[in-house]
């Protein structure tokens, strides 16, 4: 079993690499790893994830990376398949599951070519479309033009359909 709060305290920490993922942004690059047309290394995005060279960091945390990975490809593979993003809860009890969806997009950038049979499909490119939805720009605005005055509730709309799609992308391939 992971201990995700002692993860989170040391991904936050200053003992931690300046460029390491956060918990939520982690594991939505793990998601977008995992749902990936082809098969992604452990040696290719592991530094991206990190920051740095996995050498320079406890075994623990490694471990607990692996650990987290790995139950993400079985809940994929049970039936019916169980997804669980770890999403930041605001104070006010909103989710925010925009770190999730940058981590999960930066997992898309590695194969851009290969997510273009899911993104250029009549029926699979809506599939992404939850992620994408979180996406803003500098001054707060959605990239996919959703107007401002709109845009909370096409977030948390976004954030319930997020399993159901990774679900449907991983089985897309």
């Amino acid at each position: 079993m992971t201990d995700l709060e002692s993860l989170d305290s040391y991904l936050s920490s200053d003992d931690s690499p300046d460029d390491c993922m956060m918990l939520s942004d982690l594991d939505g690059f793990l998601h977008g790893v995992a749902c990936s047309p082809v098969q992604i290394h452990a040696d290719e995005w592991l530094p991206i994830a990190l920051g740095g060279s996995p050498d320079d960091l406890p075994d623990w945390v490694l471990q607990s990376i692996s650990l987290i990975y790995g139950s993400i490809i079985q809940g994929l593979t049970f039936d019916p398949p169980e997804v669980e993003p770890i999403f930041w809860q605001a104070q006010e009890g909103h989710v925010i599951a925009m770190d999730w969806c940058e981590g999960f997009m930066q997992a898309v950038s590695l194969r851009p070519k290969q997510w273009l049979r899911l993104t250029e499909s009549g029926t699979g490119g809506q599939l992404i479309t939850p992620m994408m939805v979180h996406l803003l720009d500098d001054n707060g605005n959605s990239v996919m033009g959703i107007p401002q005055e709109q845009l909370d509730q096409a977030l948390e709309q976004a954030a319930e359909m997020i399993p159901e799609s990774v679900v449907a992308i991983y089985r897309f391939w």
